[in-house]
């Protein structure tokens, strides 16, 4: 009962840092001996320390012959700092609890073996599944070499995300636009299509009342429509990539990138989503939110490529065949067709419905 005290302590603390930590996971670590805690640690930001390493620190001496728990197996390999896996094993931990082994296949396994080779006492799973779900983007972007995508809806209950005429502010309450904030500050980057930009000016930035982190910027551009006075051209708030199809000039290119903007150009005439997630691999991107209409959110749907939908259900009615829906395109012709989804969670935010579901396989 007391080793899961402690780990959870341990989740505790990795959950106190969502946004900060990409490319790397969330973790926390705690060191006790002889039943008080001596040690507390959680990782803070990327390149920086990890939190085996804060937690030792604030332990000094009484770390020889100690415990700790930890919700993710230490690092053995040299990246940006050294390996926790030789630190923990300099400062004389006898016994280790770590919640879940690393899917980085630089690690996967080699913490824990590295730590039973040393002579510790190591314990694996101790609230495993807790650990996990600390994880979600990290776990998908290490097993799959693909970002971790989130698509966001708001509409009125009859699925419309605007009027006949484009009128759309604000279909969901403030509670609502700002949990979706609190997604910005989470993902790596921010999506729409560049009919969002022509339309609304969006800034895509994080604004929470305590600050928060800028996501990416990134708009899909097929022919290079973007103008040139749009706010995402010219706040330098956050970078701002601009995907473009094969047949854009290079002369167009040429007098929009700078600095902050930078034009990707796909080897295709039309944008592939498929291709597109490669290459935001190939930038390091972990994680994208989008945020589309109906005709983007259609293609990510079209091609199965997302790992979780939020959506925002306002307690109004809009109706209108001509008034645009959550998903456009040309749609199905069977209800056998459908995709599935799972609800893994529904809240009421404000006057608003928030759903969050998952893609959910056939039987």
């Amino acid at each position: 009962m007391e080793h899961a005290r402690y780990m959870n302590l341990a989740i505790e603390m990795a959950k106190q840092t969502p946004g900060q930590t990409a490319p790397n996971p969330k973790v926390g670590a705690v060191v006790v001996k002889n039943g008080e805690i001596v040690g507390l640690g959680a990782h803070l930001k990327a390149g920086e320390a990890h939190a085996e390493v804060h937690a030792l620190q604030m332990a000094g001496d009484k770390a020889n012959g100690a415990t700790m728990y930890v919700t993710l197996e230490p690092c053995s390999h040299h990246g940006k700092t050294p390996p926790c896996a030789d630190l923990v094993i300099e400062r004389g931990i006898q016994t280790i609890y770590v919640a879940t082994t690393d899917p980085n296949p630089l690690v996967a396994g080699r913490g824990v073996q590295r730590l039973k080779e040393a002579g510790l006492d190591v314990h694996v799973g101790l609230n495993e599944q807790n650990a996990i779900e600390l994880n979600p983007i990290f776990n998908h972007f290490m097993t799959t070499n693909r970002p971790f995508v989130t698509l966001k809806s708001a509409s009125s209950m009859d699925g419309k995300i605007a009027t006949k005429t484009g009128h759309s502010k604000w279909i969901t309450g403030p509670e609502a636009r700002l949990d979706v904030h609190l997604y910005r500050h989470e993902h790596d980057a921010i999506l729409v299509g560049i009919n969002t930009i022509i339309k609304d000016d969006p800034s895509l930035t994080t604004r929470l009342p305590s600050g928060g982190k800028n996501p990416i910027r990134l708009v899909l551009d097929t022919h290079l429509r973007i103008p040139k006075h749009c706010k995402i051209l010219n706040d330098q708030e956050a970078p701002t990539w601009i995907i473009t199809g094969n047949q854009v000039s290079e002369t167009d290119i040429e007098t929009l990138q700078n600095d902050h903007v930078r034009i990707l150009k796909m080897d295709e005439s039309k944008i592939n989503i498929h291709a597109l997630l490669d290459r935001l691999t190939q930038e390091r991107i972990t994680s994208l939110f989008v945020e589309g209409g109906g005709t983007v959110h259609a293609s990510f749907i079209k091609e199965k490529a997302f790992q979780q939908i939020v959506t925002y259900l306002a307690p109004m009615l809009v109706g209108g065949q001509s008034s645009p829906s959550i998903i456009g395109g040309e749609g199905i012709e069977r209800i056998t067709d459908a995709m599935d989804l799972e609800m893994i969670s529904y809240e009421k935010i404000g006057k608003d419905l928030k759903i969050v579901s998952i893609p959910k396989e056939r039987s």
